[in-house]
């Protein structure tokens, strides 16, 4: 009986640490970006739902923090920043592409909706 038990914990925990490899890969992040209001949310929402790696991706316009679930073997975070600064936004440290924020509509441009 004692043998069975610690069989059965042994097979428990190989199948623990195998899963465990396999959700090492997969992330959340918090980015925290420029983004100004709906139209940006729809923006960044849109292309990031879009891009192989990641599986979800929310923003908070009020907060300005974009929400990422990814898998890191299939792309990198700094990936995923540059994306965001593709689109014309800020991505945590990574400057917004100059060329792609203006051509952002004005309330999506910095201070757009607010005024700042």
């Amino acid at each position: 009986m004692k043998n069975m038990i610690l069989s059965f914990l042994a097979v428990l925990f190989i199948g623990t640490v195998g899963a465990q490899e396999k959700a090492d890969n997969k992330q959340t992040v918090v980015i925290k970006t420029s983004a100004e209001c709906g139209q940006c949310k729809e923006r960044i929402e849109e292309k990031l739902n879009y891009v192989k790696g990641i599986s979800f991706a929310e923003l908070n316009y009020e907060t300005r923090e974009l929400t990422v679930k990814f898998r890191s073997d299939k792309i990198t975070l700094d990936e995923i920043r540059k994306i965001i600064s593709g689109l014309g936004y800020d991505a945590d440290e990574v400057k917004a592409d100059p060329d792609a924020q203006k051509k952002l509509p004005m309330c999506c441009q910095p201070g757009g909706m607010h005024g700042h």
